[in-house]
């Protein structure tokens, strides 16, 4: 890591815990992804303090609008605090981010948070195998940078019910017709793997739109792990569901399926890393390290 951090160790940070869970093991199964592994004992020493961090940044940006707006004389604008989540595959970021919008929800009650992925400014199957691009999805190409955008900044300008596009895990697609919507939250968080990333040239940075970013990091060897032990398991709740993207993999020999499963870490995954994601690991305000079992062992906090 470089000098921009200061690495704290997971038994100082949790000093810094108020003690309360806020909520409880059986909602943390539900909010928990498939593959992903969290318990009370890490809401309390690692996710409590991290939110109450979070609310310092957010504070201070309210603070900071409000002032600004009377300077220059204009109407009050809900300005959102944005919070980007990034890594890679398999290591976590939905878990995360499903677990600070509740728990920033129920321990700041009066802020209004949202939750949302880049996965559905993804282009089609369609239009990625148009484009012949379709090995190449979850690379920055893949994306459709400029309505990601224009999306950012009607959110980031106050804008009431901004519309975007919903991608369904269970197709491996974007859903024809179906949005999601942002209407005026307090804190808006946005995860994806796509976050931190550097557009091509004349592309606006997605991550200007962003207040606060957190990057989850582990190493290669782990996600590796991780990313497979999540595939078998889809494969076993997928078996009987024709629908399901997995279907056809869960019901071919084992073997076969995890074969072509390593063929698309080797090939797709593990190349989208290390040429797209992890050089943006600098970029983040706070990284959250895993080691063994999703265990988060150390926060690296930037020092600017």
């Amino acid at each position: 890591m470089n000098n921009d951090f200061t690495k704290v160790e997971r038994a100082n940070w949790s000093k810094l815990s108020s003690n309360k869970s806020y909520i409880d093991i059986n909602e943390l199964e539900k909010i928990t992804s498939i593959g992903d592994v969290i318990d009370e004992e890490d809401v309390r020493e690692i996710y409590i303090p991290l939110v109450r961090y979070l609310h310092l940044f957010a504070q201070h940006k309210k603070m900071l609008i409000k002032l600004q707006d009377h300077f220059i004389g204009i109407d009050k604008i809900n300005h959102p605090f944005i919070i980007g989540i990034s890594g890679s595959v398999a290591v976590g970021k939905s878990t995360t981010a499903r677990l600070l919008q509740v728990l920033l929800q129920r321990c700041y009650p009066d802020l209004k948070v949202q939750l949302m992925t880049t996965d559905g400014f993804l282009y089609s199957n369609r239009e990625l195998n148009k484009r012949r691009i379709m090995d190449r999805k979850g690379f920055p190409e893949s994306y459709n940078m400029k309505m990601l955008c224009d999306f950012l900044s009607d959110v980031t300008n106050g804008k009431s019910r901004v519309l975007y596009p919903l991608y369904s895990q269970e197709l491996s697609d974007i859903v024809p017709e179906k949005y999601g919507e942002v209407n005026n939250p307090d804190i808006l968080i946005i995860e994806g793997i796509n976050t931190l990333q550097l557009p091509p040239i004349g592309v606006v940075v997605t991550s200007d739109f962003f207040d606060f970013s957190i990057y989850i990091d582990a190493d290669e060897e782990l996600i590796e792990k991780w990313f497979m032990q999540r595939f078998e398991h889809l494969l076993i709740i997928n078996k009987n569901k024709p629908q399901n993207f997995y279907y056809e993999w869960a019901n071919e020999p084992l073997e076969k399926a995890k074969k072509r499963a390593d063929t698309v870490w080797q090939s797709v995954d593990l190349v989208n890393l290390r040429e797209y994601i992890a050089p943006t690991k600098d970029r983040a305000n706070v990284i959250l390290h895993k080691t063994y079992g999703h265990r988060i062992d150390s926060i690296y906090i930037r020092h600017y």
